[in-house]
């Protein structure tokens, strides 16, 4: 069992930047591959990003490519989104997530969720 918990997100100018952190309970933290989506108004929830337990390797929707990094300190039990050049497109709930089973290669089923965060990029 995990428990997740992102940081409270906000309100960012188009253009600007915003780091979300989702803190996890457990002491299992790095043997989750973890992961970020997001849910627009009216929209389903997708994929944005996702990291290996270690940190070695990432995978990102095309959408953000280029503009958002994910990172984790398995020290720290955390996983970090940093969102640059963000625009309108990005406004959405932000859920972290870890992964407890490889479905195929590359592709994660997410078990434990968080609650979300609100993002909100004004024109």
């Amino acid at each position: 069992q995990v428990e997740l918990v992102e940081s409270r997100g906000g309100l960012v100018q188009a253009g600007g930047s915003l780091r979300l952190s989702c803190a996890a309970s457990g002491r299992t933290f790095s043997g989750y591959t973890m992961g970020w989506f997001r849910q627009a108004p009216g929209k389903e929830r997708k994929f944005v990003a996702q990291i290996s337990r270690l940190g070695s390797s990432t995978d990102y929707a095309d959408s953000v490519k280029g503009r958002f990094t994910i990172f984790r300190d398995n020290a720290k039990n955390t996983v970090y989104l940093r969102m640059t050049s963000l625009k309108p497109e990005d406004t959405a709930v932000y859920y972290c997530a870890a992964a407890t089973r490889l479905v195929r290669p590359g592709e994660y089923e997410y078990t434990y969720w968080g609650q979300g965060t609100q993002v909100t990029v004004s024109s």
